[in-house]
């Protein structure tokens, strides 16, 4: 009997899979979450909300202000103050039409006096915002 030799050459080696298509197609899932994700940002203080028995959810691409029971007014974790608001909001909704201006939230604490949250509601409308809401604890 003979034995039948075989010599493995360059050729006869196993293919290499080749993972770039895979490393494409998860870079490009990652972009697609990246850009469809909302962020959310927030004001940076802690408020305690008053409650209400018919609270709604709104959506989540809003300016959020909050109002401490000190009296600050802050946006983004930086204290603008009643005056600062108009300002906040119009830079925000500036190049927007009536209809695609963002919503105003104000997250203000239950301590907060009335003449203080309708003054910031009042440079919310004069800053250009439709609609004005107070968040609250549902």
């Amino acid at each position: 009997m003979s034995r039948a030799r075989r010599s493995f050459s360059a050729a006869d080696k196993a293919e290499d899979i080749n993972i770039s298509p895979l490393i494409d197609m998860v870079f490009i899932l990652l972009i697609f979450f990246i850009v469809t994700t909302v962020f959310v940002e927030e004001t940076g203080v802690d408020v305690d909300k008053p409650q209400a028995a018919a609270a709604s959810m709104l959506e989540k691409n809003s300016i959020l202000i909050a109002i401490t029971g000190e009296g600050r007014v802050v946006y983004g974790g930086r204290e603008v103050g009643v005056s600062g608001v108009r300002a906040v909001v119009r830079r925000l909704n500036e190049g927007k039409g009536e209809d695609d201006a963002l919503p105003v939230i104000l997250q203000a604490d239950k301590t907060v006096v009335t003449d203080l949250l309708v003054r910031v509601i009042d440079e919310a409308k004069l800053g250009g915002a439709q609609t004005v809401s107070i968040a609250t604890e549902s």
